[in-house]
């Protein structure tokens, strides 16, 4: 089955030559989402909190496009830029995924610009 490119209405304009999200046979593939307004300036600085709501909100409307929900979500690859911002991320992030847990990581890393404190992609099983 082709990979069909999945894009919100209402998407900014992605930073480098990718697409929000890329379907295949079933499977969503969301791209790593950076707490990004619809110009790429980063959203909320300084509150980790409030970058990862932004985040799971932009990766919730890629799902959607595709026709799914937060409950098809079967993997999360998070990456923060600090530890000490690790437990505000957990919390937003459990208000998102109340039942069944999908399966994570989380690293600390560097992000494409200095501002943004969290990143995730994310795979979810939508079916055919």
């Amino acid at each position: 089955m082709p990979m069909k490119a999945i894009i919100p209405a209402g998407s900014g304009k992605p930073i480098a030559p990718y697409s929000p999200g890329a379907m295949a046979d079933g499977v969503l593939y969301v791209s790593g989402t950076l707490p990004f307004d619809r110009d790429n300036n980063v959203v909320h600085p300084g509150d980790a909190g409030a970058q990862a709501r932004h985040v799971l909100e932009l990766i919730k409307s890629v799902v959607e496009a595709a026709g799914g929900t937060m409950a098809d979500v079967t993997m999360n690859h998070i990456f923060v830029t600090d530890w000490a911002n690790y437990a505000a991320v957990n919390a937003v992030y459990a208000e998102y995924f109340p039942g069944d847990k999908p399966a994570r990581y989380c690293v600390q890393c560097g992000l494409v610009k200095p501002e943004a404190l969290v990143e995730i992609a994310t795979v979810a099983h939508i079916g055919r």
